[in-house]
């Protein structure tokens, strides 16, 4: 079946994808998605957070591995090292984190879920094709600037994503499902450093596989974080009146 996937369709849709991805982001800008401390019922059924996160996100590995030929695929290669760092992204992200945060009794809309899980039914999907149909690297690319430089952005930022979330979950308490002003590392300069990590993931992530689809991926992303990012900002100005007036938003020293 994907061996009759056209590369003009595939990228021609690959375009849509993005085009759909600003427009959204542009529409965030204006409205903050209604999970985690901006849940609203108001977005109709509700389910349980964790669930949630848990469905919405082992999606996209699903859709990713569902293309790939599993016998016949090369995994010594830089393209198997790509798919490694995408899978342990979403390893950590489906089976770990969700069971980690402490939301008791939380709840999120069943439209998030359902409209996250489309997009990673996409977004992964779209990979997947990439690294079965399209993508071709020589062994010489591990040494290239793109791979070297992607793959060092890529962890620096899994780190940052890692390090802050779990500095987030540690500041409350059993039982505790408030929101305090967190302190220390890279929360001294910005508010969300755990969003910034996840965007230089996925920046590094297009670099190293110097494709389209991971272009798009990451352009969803942005589209996605940077909203929220500058909407936490917003919330913690709002909520704490002694909150530091040096911390930017998303980038250190700048916004």
């Amino acid at each position: 079946m994907i061996a009759h996937i056209p590369l003009q369709g595939y990228f021609v849709f690959i375009y849509c994808w993005a085009a759909t991805g600003i427009c959204a982001g542009i529409y965030l800008l204006q409205r903050e998605a209604p999970y985690g401390r901006y849940t609203s019922e108001k977005w109709g059924p509700m389910v349980s957070n964790k669930l949630g996160w848990l469905l919405m996100e082992a999606t996209v590995l699903v859709s990713f591995f569902i293309w790939l030929p599993w016998q016949q695929y090369h995994w010594c290669s830089p393209a198997g090292t790509m798919i490694l760092l995408f899978v342990i992204h979403y390893l950590h992200r489906s089976f770990v984190y969700p069971f980690m945060i402490r939301t008791k009794g939380k709840r999120m809309p069943l439209v998030i879920m359902l409209s996250a899980i489309l997009f990673n039914t996409v977004n992964g999907s779209l990979l997947g094709i990439w690294f079965t149909a399209f993508a071709h690297y020589p062994d010489s690319w591990y040494t290239t600037p793109a791979f070297i430089t992607g793959s060092a952005f890529f962890v620096a930022g899994m780190i940052i994503n890692w390090s802050a979330d779990y500095r987030l979950i540690r500041l409350r308490k059993k039982g505790e499902t408030g929101y305090k002003i967190p302190p220390g590392a890279l929360f001294r300069y910005v508010s969300s450093p755990n969003l910034l990590g996840e965007i230089m993931e996925w920046g590094g992530y297009t670099l190293l596989t110097w494709s389209l689809p991971a272009l798009a991926f990451f352009i969803w992303t942005c589209a996605n974080l940077i909203p929220r990012a500058l909407a936490n900002h917003r919330w913690y100005q709002q909520t704490f009146p002694g909150y530091p007036a040096g911390r930017k938003a998303l980038l250190p020293f700048i916004w």
